[in-house]
């Protein structure tokens, strides 16, 4: 089956990584997932404010679930052309569909594909993010073959990949059928061992990279997620949506400066045919469990990075806005404690997540939960209406 369709020539470009405290080192190629079924308004900021750092864009555009069956992710297309950067549409196939139909998935993409040059968007390639298990490879195998029959040869065809295949024999007759892939190293095990360890992908990197003699990516986390106890069996998985669900949360993040040092690692000793990084996920404003762009572009770089957190008193007419601000580049978790030496205090009051304890000559914030504060951001810690805050005398606690 060929596909009618008119494309752009690809260009990608490499990146020259810079950045405050940056040893030198060989460019290597970013990328950013955008994860997100329906756009925001906060999507164009993001998208701005990412473009000098990740050459290539690859964005959820079609989901096939169990039961639910088919659905497109609600894409900004006007954003998309703004931006201007290469387009890659991911399409995922929940791994716990029971078969998948060849013929129904390449209808579907070819469809998703017309549809996107009807609004005038050029994609450079397709990706399909598959989970299938080790025994299901043979026939997700012919699946791949004929979808790259179906494409253009001007359209790439890449794959997520698990570090699981290793283990099959199937895995070099599957990466010959597709361009490049992206080996996902994040959220691969079970979660109670964590999102993400550097000796572990150093060591599927390399097994990787002796496999394949194709390009292929590492996909790499910039996002956190909770743990729920569960009735029975593994912890419930809570990311982007809330589930509401009683218990305690024990939170998840991938740290920034794990991920800065194997990106390091990777620029100075990079193991055959690895293409590139590719971030997931490009993080909006108020994603509670993403990095903050500021902090990805950090790491992406190679920067030092450094969490600096400062107090901020505004005052009008001897009302006291109380915040916290860090202006560095790297998130950092909201203080333990805050002291303020103060004089003459009417009034004085905590915001949620914050308590407070109130002397004749300081007030004492202390944490009641956990939450971060962006780099380059903020967080608002109460109020207080005082003669005097001496801010030299205040003390900031980790």
């Amino acid at each position: 089956m060929l596909f009618s369709i008119r494309l752009g020539s690809l260009f990608v470009s490499t990146l020259l990584l810079y950045g405050c405290g940056q040893p030198e080192t060989t460019a290597l190629d970013q990328q950013l997932y955008v994860w997100q079924r329906q756009w925001t308004p906060a999507h164009q900021t993001a998208l701005r404010d990412s473009r000098a750092d990740f050459s290539t864009l690859r964005v959820l555009a079609l989901q096939s679930f169990p039961q639910a069956g088919w659905s497109r992710a609600r894409v900004d297309a006007n954003l998309l052309r703004q931006d201007g950067r290469p387009l890659i549409a991911v399409v995922r196939l929940d791994g716990q569909l029971q078969s998948v139909d060849r013929h129904e998935v390449m209808a579907q993409v070819e469809q998703l594909i017309i549809d996107w040059q009807g609004q005038g968007l050029t994609l450079a390639g397709v990706e399909i993010d598959h989970d299938a298990g080790v025994a299901r490879l043979p026939e997700y195998r012919l699946l791949l073959t004929e979808l790259r029959k179906g494409l253009p040869a001007s359209m790439s065809l890449s794959i997520t990949a698990l570090p699981a295949w290793l283990s099959s024999p199937e895995l070099p007759a599957l990466l010959a059928a597709v361009d490049s892939s992206v080996l996902q190293v994040h959220a691969v095990s079970n979660p109670q061992n964590g999102l993400f360890h550097v000796e572990q992908t150093k060591k599927w990197t390399q097994a990787w990279s002796r496999l394949t003699s194709k390009p292929f990516y590492l996909a790499l986390p910039a996002y956190g997620v909770a743990l729920l106890p569960a009735s029975s069996g593994g912890p419930i998985v809570e990311s982007e949506v809330t589930i509401e669900r009683d218990g305690e949360r024990r939170e998840l993040l991938a740290d920034p400066q794990q991920l800065r040092d194997l990106g390091l690692d990777l620029r100075n000793d990079p193991p055959e045919h690895l293409a590139g990084l590719i971030w997931f996920r490009l993080p909006l404003a108020h994603d509670r469990r993403a990095w903050s762009l500021t902090t990805l572009r950090a790491v992406a770089r190679g920067e030092v990075l450094r969490s600096q957190l400062q107090l901020q008193v505004s005052e009008h007419e001897g009302l006291f806005d109380i915040s916290i601000i860090n202006p560095g580049n790297l998130d950092s978790p909201w203080p333990d404690r805050m002291t303020l030496a103060v004089t003459d205090c009417e009034g004085a009051d905590a915001l949620a997540g914050y308590a407070l304890q109130q002397t004749q000559d300081t007030l004492t914030f202390s944490r009641l939960r956990e939450g971060r504060i962006a780099a380059d951001g903020q967080r608002a810690l109460g109020w207080a209406r005082c003669a005097k805050i001496d801010q030299g005398a205040s003390h900031v606690h980790p």
